[in-house]
């Protein structure tokens, strides 16, 4: 089933940061903070790691087996292991959701771009509160500025794709991930010595599950799944430009482990300045764009600390942006026969129109809804909770229950290459035939509102 004449990934240390870039995006930064502080803080946490080691990990190494198995895009791949049957449907479930991820992504991946050029203005950190949550819904509404900003991070993140998987990817993201840690930590380390900050660790470290309501838990369910990167066809197109002498159960423990120290260290960059400065840690999704320039704004070197967690926010978000985009380049690529130049092109294109109508639809389209949604947030609530659930359901039974032991345990070995003690895969292969489904299955019918098991 190989493909040789693909491109794939050159070192080992190559797949490892890019697997944490396409892992380690907006999430981690903007949505895991304020998830923390609306939800109790360190027994948000506890709950979110249980679900990342006893429900995402048996995904991501579904979605491993099968790319590497295959050496195929999303579709491809699975319509290889099972030809004329309906189950390359999922191939085409996760081309659509990525390309819905995309839309409104994207054009928040735009947001980070303005804040960085902003914090190089001393006005702009001098502002007050009020000024700064105006500045934001003022810049989100203007009908040409967002949309400029989100071009201009497509584009950059079609240079990247453009370049191949060797000379693009992996070359970027080599230089881009180390990066990103040296930053996160150095914010880290200035967030930790503000006065009052140990109240911030406290909150993050020190658990009271009497905080933890029945939504904090769904809560923590749908951030696990959605921080990594998790049925929209990510890890299977990764997987399937990884080395066959590669271990793919520790790649899916590395993986998963950088994303979930990311996310951490986030909270620990974010929540003891929250403290620190006297603000109550529910803020909800302005927490990054209005209430952190409000705190920049009251520390010394504030315009420096602002452009450097800015740059953070703009790098996490890209690497997370050109695996998505190589989802959908993979899939004309090889089953359109695309170049990979025009593949780009007319993903490019895709995108672009329909970011423009999710941007649009947070000023000049405001007021086309459907179900009370806006254009963005039905591209951002279809796919995180239906479509990212269902693809996830899909796959894990997809390779419990119709690809063959045999073929699986060969991949997870690496043709017998790779010792493991029976136990080991025995529970790999409960976990994504059996806990796997069921624990899916739990986050979409509360998802969509069919049952509610609180």
């Amino acid at each position: 089933m190989a493909n040789k004449e693909r491109d794939s990934f050159g070192s080992r240390f190559g797949v490892l940061v890019a697997l944490a870039g396409s892992a380690i995006g907006l999430g981690n930064l903007w949505r895991f903070p304020y998830l923390v502080g609306n939800n109790g803080g360190a027994a948000f946490i506890i709950m979110y790691v249980i679900f990342v080691i006893f429900l995402c990990l048996p995904i991501m190494v579904s979605e491993f087996v099968i790319g590497r198995r295959t050496q195929a895009n999303v579709f491809g791949g699975i319509r290889r292991i099972a030809p004329k049957s309906a189950w390359p449907i999922i191939g085409i479930l996760s081309v659509a959701a990525v390309i819905f991820i995309m839309a409104f992504y994207f054009v928040v991946g735009g947001w980070t771009i303005e804040y960085i050029l902003k914090s190089f203005s001393a006005s702009f950190l001098a502002s007050d509160n009020t000024a700064l949550a105006s500045f934001f819904g003022e810049f989100i509404s203007s009908p040409v500025a967002p949309a400029i900003m989100m071009l201009v991070f497509l584009g950059l993140t079609a240079l990247i794709v453009v370049a191949g998987i060797k000379d693009g990817i992996e070359k970027y993201s080599k230089i881009m991930m180390p990066g990103l840690f040296l930053l996160i930590i150095i914010l880290c380390v200035r967030s930790l010595t503000l006065p009052g900050a140990s109240e911030g660790v406290k909150f993050l470290f020190s658990p009271d599950f009497s905080k933890l309501r029945p939504d904090s838990i769904l809560a923590a369910l749908g951030q696990a799944f959605f921080s990594l990167s998790l049925g929209m066809g990510c890890m299977i197109t990764y997987g399937s430009y990884i080395a066959k002498k590669e271990n793919l159960i520790h790649m899916s423990f590395i993986t998963a482990g950088a994303d979930t120290l990311f996310a951490i260290l986030a909270g620990i960059a974010i929540m003891p300045a929250v403290f620190a400065f006297g603000m109550p840690p529910a803020q909800g999704p302005g927490l990054v764009f209005i209430i952190l320039p409000q705190i920049f704004a009251q520390m010394p070197l504030g315009n420096i600390f602002s452009i450097a967690f800015f740059v953070i926010l703009f790098v996490a978000a890209i690497t997370s942006a050109i695996s998505m985009l190589e989802v959908v380049v993979a899939y004309f690529m090889e089953e359109l026969k695309m170049s990979r130049r025009t593949a780009v092109i007319v993903t490019c294109v895709i995108v672009a129109i329909l970011g423009s109508l999710s941007s649009l639809s947070q000023g000049t389209l405001k007021d086309y809804t459907l179900f009370g949604k806006s254009i963005f947030d039905i591209f951002d609530y279809t796919t995180s909770n239906i479509m990212l659930p269902v693809g996830g359901l899909f796959i894990v039974l997809f390779v419990g229950w119709k690809m063959k032991r045999s073929d699986v345990l060969d991949e997870l070995t690496s043709g017998g290459t790779i010792p493991f003690k029976r136990n080991i895969l025995d529970v790999t292969m409960f976990c994504i035939k059996f806990l796997a489904p069921v624990a899916i299955s739990f986050v979409l019918l509360n998802s969509i509102g069919l049952i509610k098991f609180f």
